[in-house]
């Protein structure tokens, strides 16, 4: 935004720096920009809490990256008129819990019908414990 030398744009950067929702900005920075850092540590790319809290906290960064757009943008419009801050209002929230008690009922149909496996693996699997089988009872019966 501040390569483009629009007034605008300039205003809009530092109303995300430090406007009324400077918070999530910098929220969204920490938790997209920073949390990630970790990873450069094999500890710490190995250990499966630190990588499910990571990609958590990156879960919470697009979200907020979604809010700053939106926001933020309509928050102080070119109509100084319009200008005000938002607040939730229970049908906000409301869709909100309810898109992610969506995603959440897709996600668990898709690992309900999807197979985790692919079918070629289990095949393989399967034709390599007949086999194994096989060579046992041929080994038993001499």
């Amino acid at each position: 935004d501040w390569y483009s030398g629009s007034v605008f744009e300039i205003g809009q950067l530092l109303t995300r720096f430090l406007g009324p929702y400077r918070y999530f900005f910098w929220l969204l920075l920490f938790c997209n920009c920073v949390v990630p850092q970790v990873f450069w540590f094999r500890a710490m790319r190995r250990n499966l809490a630190v990588v499910w809290i990571v990609a958590a906290l990156v879960n919470v960064g697009m979200w907020l990256e979604r809010f700053v757009i939106v926001v933020i943008s309509l928050h102080q419009d070119f109509i100084p008129a319009s200008w005000g801050m938002y607040y939730p209002t229970m049908i906000d929230i409301g869709m909100l819990l309810g898109t992610m008690g969506l995603f959440g009922t897709a996600f668990l149909l898709f690992l309900k019908f999807v197979p985790a496996v692919a079918l070629a693996e289990v095949k393989e699997l399967r034709y390599e414990t007949e086999l194994h089988e096989q060579q046992q009872h041929e080994a038993e019966a001499h």
